[in-house]
């Protein structure tokens, strides 16, 4: 695989100003924070009517969770697609879709078996949609606002999210699960003419013959196969996941701490960190320090916890959460080298690669730390979940030092 030498960071990092004065990222940005919402009341929707009509808590969460399962088969087997069709009418036929799908939920003609089957099916094309938003940015801001946009973006996928909780909760109150699906399909609708007015439309990437399974698999081997795509993947996969795992194992922490204690300060501790690290980062840090700092704030990642070893009170482990969850901001470090190494015409399968590989990691090490804790206790899982994080980005500490990844293969 032939790709591009890295260029110079910029000097003068980009402003909230130079970002949002582009109207394409406006139209992104807007549509990609309704989507969000709407995502997050349909889960919560579903799960409480599955529940509803099954009385199986199990059953409940298979419901909750059924709209992430799919998003790991679609990126090994479709991500292709991101590439082989033009990104405004992908992301706009995905919104339909979902529009679709939400309009038989909502009818109430379905089983639920047959709804859990629905919203797997539609899931698949979830990654090839992302990938396709992702691999955009780059074409419509450039230079270092590209990197303030993606600090944005994971902001706004934080925020949104419980902002949809909240919402959700409170329209399943107001108007129970079957209005608030029917409120999610006019999410989808304003979702996909925000895209289609918005964004101006864009040729397909890729023109291959293959079809999308296997062009898919060959696509995965080559960014894979080439060390210098593979190092920044790792690095973008392995740290930042093992706090996830620490993560996982927050609700049986705060039960042992007793009555009181509740894992959702934890959670809201992370986030809080996670969306500050990378406003500040994104926004103050110049772009050429922001990338020598990336090892720096990746170890942070692990560091706050190794104090779980001495079981702190609530307090302080909502703000070793918060600290440790800064340090995510270490990815923003390898997003223009990410975007340099990868070719134009495999852009949207690599940063779907990136999103599926995420979810893989995260998955692992939130089971792992979980298996650790039934045998060790929540607080040395989260330490060893610290442990396994700085293991992690020592190893990968040459690719996160800016300039200092392996050439192509």
């Amino acid at each position: 695989m032939t790709t591009a030498r890295t260029a110079p960071a910029p000097e003068r990092p980009a402003t909230f100003r130079d970002v949002f004065a582009v109207a394409e990222f406006r139209a992104l940005f807007a549509g990609f924070g309704i989507f969000l919402i709407g995502e997050t009341v349909k889960m919560l929707a579903l799960s409480v009517l599955v529940y509803e009509r099954t009385g199986s808590g199990l059953i409940a969460a298979l419901a909750y969770v059924t709209g992430f399962l799919p998003y790991a088969v679609g990126g090994v087997f479709l991500l292709a697609l991101a590439d082989r069709w033009p990104p405004r009418a992908l992301m706009v036929g995905y919104d339909l879709l979902r529009l679709a799908l939400v309009v038989v939920l909502a009818a109430g003609v379905l089983p639920p078996a047959g709804m859990l089957g629905l919203v797997f099916v539609v899931g698949l094309f979830g990654p090839v949609s992302s990938a396709a938003r992702t691999a955009l940015l780059p074409e419509i801001l450039h230079g270092d606002a590209y990197v303030l946009g993606r600090s944005l973006f994971t902001v706004l996928s934080g925020g949104t999210q419980v902002v949809g909780f909240a919402v959700g909760g409170l329209l399943l109150g107001l108007v129970g699960p079957y209005g608030a699906l029917w409120l999610t399909a006019v999410t989808c609708a304003i979702s996909a003419l925000l895209i289609r007015l918005g964004l101006r439309r864009r040729p397909r990437r890729d023109r291959g013959s293959a079809g999308p399974v296997r062009e898919t698999w060959r696509g995965n081997r080559e960014l894979l196969a080439d060390r210098r795509v593979r190092g920044l993947l790792l690095a973008q996969w392995l740290p930042g996941s093992m706090l996830v795992g620490a993560e996982a194992v927050a609700v049986p922490y705060a039960a042992e701490l007793g009555p009181g204690a509740s894992a959702g300060v934890l959670l809201m501790a992370g986030a809080f960190g996670m969306l500050l690290g990378d406003l500040v980062v994104g926004r103050f840090v110049a772009p050429a320090a922001r990338e020598r700092l990336g090892p720096w704030l990746a170890l942070l990642l692990g560091v706050p916890m190794l104090v779980f070893l001495l079981r702190p009170g609530l307090a302080v482990a909502a703000v070793l959460f918060g600290v440790a969850a800064a340090g995510f901001a270490y990815q923003l470090g390898l997003a223009r080298r990410f975007l340099d190494a990868v070719p134009p015409t495999r852009r949207g399968q690599a940063f779907g690669l990136v999103s599926t590989g995420l979810m893989a990691t995260q998955g692992l090490a939130a089971a792992g730390a979980g298996a650790l804790s039934e045998l060790t206790g929540p607080a040395v899982a989260m330490a060893a979940a610290g442990v396994a994080s700085l293991a992690c980005t020592l190893l990968l500490w040459r690719v996160l030092k800016a300039g200092k990844e392996p050439p192509g293969r």
